[in-house]
Formats: structure tokens, C-alpha cells, sequence
């Protein structure tokens, strides 16, 4: 499979591309800079078997989707997946959000997956392909001082809900995936306080918080693959069914007695 995987270099999209790193398996691993921790991934695909290349470029400049999906087109003459997983987070309420600040998190979170799904339509139309952007918890549910974020996410899910009908005819699927709480590098920080850990273990059903490699990365490749035909247009949110308990956190509920 011809894959691009963007935010390729750490947490949930390097999980992605080790998971489809598997022989004959081609992916080409976005990043914003040719980093340590992207070569590191490319070495590891490689050593299970795969082609991986690199592809350059901040997603904040509308030039740069179009430009890393030639790039991934040329050199493997194709593309079967794209894994839209890229994404920046700038914590602010509303009210207090700089203008440049917003615009910057809809630009990567927002503008550049649709420049990028533009960019791939002929290829994956051709290769009868699947577009799976990478969106959060936080566009299902608002979370209070993330603002630009949880809008972004939540403007990303309806996008791809919208081109799944649109591209549906084209034989080319599109569906989102919404992690919960997951350890990556992105939230590295808020984990490495164990008392906070604990706090958000417990408010967990599945008690843990979730790992991309053991507990993503799979879900992601099933939307690739041939068992995933009849799926368009959804939101699977992955989360060890946080949301779904939101009644049992109500007090006063009514006991359950057997």
C-alpha cells in the first residue's frame, strides 16, 4: 500500500506508520523539518521491510499540501491512503485568542487537510483509495480553554463528512477518527504529572489512558483497508468510552441494584 502520513515523526502518526510499515508497504512520512525523530521512523519502517521517504514542509503554508502530494504521486507512481494526522494546538478561551493565533491553528488543523485531499483526489480516485483525517475528542465535545482547537476539530470532522459524500461515487472513502486520552507528544507534559495522570486514569471506563501504537494505530489501518468498504462519512471516536459515561458521572443518579 502507497501511503502519506503528515505529523509523521511522533505520537499518533509515527504509531500509524510503523504499524503500516510492513514489506513492500511505501509511506511517505510528512513532517514540518527533516528532524532526528523523523529519520528515526523512517529507519524503523525500513527495517520492517518498507520504502519510507520524507516529505518537507510547514502545513500553515497553503503551498506546501499540494507540494508534498506530488512528491509522495512521483515517487511511487500512486497513492492507495492519506492519513491527515497533523495537527497544532495554541490553548486560549475564546475571548482571549489572538487573531494570528486562530488562523494559524484553522491552517493546519483545517485548511491544509482540504488543500491536501484537493491535492491526492485524481490519485486516490484512480487507486480506489481511503482519506482518514485525524480529528480529537475535542471537536465532539467543547473543551473549556482550548477553544481554537475544539472549533478546528469539530469544523475538521463536518469537512470530512462532507467530502465522503462528494468523493463516495469516485470509489474513495472518507472518515475520521476522534482519539480521546492518549500519551504523545503533544500532551507529554500533562502526563508526566502523575497526580494529573491519575485524575484522568479515573475518569476513564477502560482505566488507562490510551497508547497510538496499542490502541490507535490498528483502528486507522482497518479504515484503510478492504474491510472498511461500506464505511463513510464517520467519526469513530476512540477514547476507552470516556463520553459514553458522562451520565454515570451525574450525582445523585438513581442506584443500579441486581
Amino acid at each position: 500500500m502507497r501511503s502519506l502520513i503528515t505529523g509523521a515523526s511522533k505520537g499518533i502518526g509515527r504509531a500509524v506508520a510503523l504499524r503500516l510499515a510492513v514489506p513492500g508497504a511505501k509511506l511517505a512520512l510528512g513532517a514540518s523539518t527533516h528532524s532526528d525523530e523523523l529519520k528515526e521512523v523512517i529507519r524503523e519502517a525500513e527495517a520492517k521491510g518498507a520504502e519510507a521517504i520524507p516529505v518537507i514542509g510547514d502545513l500553515s503554508d497553503p503551498d506546501v499540501p499540494g507540494k508534498i502530494a506530488a512528491e509522495c504521486v512521483k515517487a511511487f507512481d500512486g497513492l492507495d491512503a492519506v492519513i491527515s494526522n497533523a495537527g497544532i494546538s495554541i490553548p486560549s478561551a475564546i475571548g482571549d485568542i489572538k487573531l494570528e493565533n486562530w488562523d494559524r491553528v484553522f491552517a493546519v488543523n483545517v485548511r491544509a487537510p482540504m488543500l491536501l485531499a484537493q491535492a491526492v483526489h485524481e490519485p486516490l480516485k484512480a487507486a480506489k483509495g481511503a482519506f482518514v483525517a485525524i480529528a480529537s475528542m475535542s471537536g465532539v465535545q467543547p473543551y473549556p480553554g482550548m477553544g481554537p482547537y475544539s472549533s478546528s476539530k469539530a469544523a475538521l470532522i463536518m469537512f470530512a463528512r462532507q467530502l465522503a459524500l462528494e468523493w463516495v461515487a469516485d470509489g474513495i472513502r472518507v472518515n475520521t477518527i476522534s482519539p480521546g486520552l492518549f500519551r504523545t507528544a503533544l500532551t507529554e507534559k500533562v502526563y508526566s504529572d502523575e497526580t494529573i495522570k491519575k485524575q484522568r486514569e479515573a475518569m476513564v471506563p477502560a482505566g488507562r489512558i490510551g497508547d497510538p501504537a496499542e490502541d490507535l494505530a490498528g483502528v486507522i489501518e482497518f479504515l484503510l483497508t478492504s474491510g472498511s468498504t461500506y464505511m463513510v462519512g464517520q467519526n469513530i471516536v476512540v477514547d476507552g468510552g470516556l463520553i459514553e459515561s458522562i451520565q454515570a458521572k451525574i450525582a445523585g443518579r438513581p442506584a443500579t441494584k441486581g
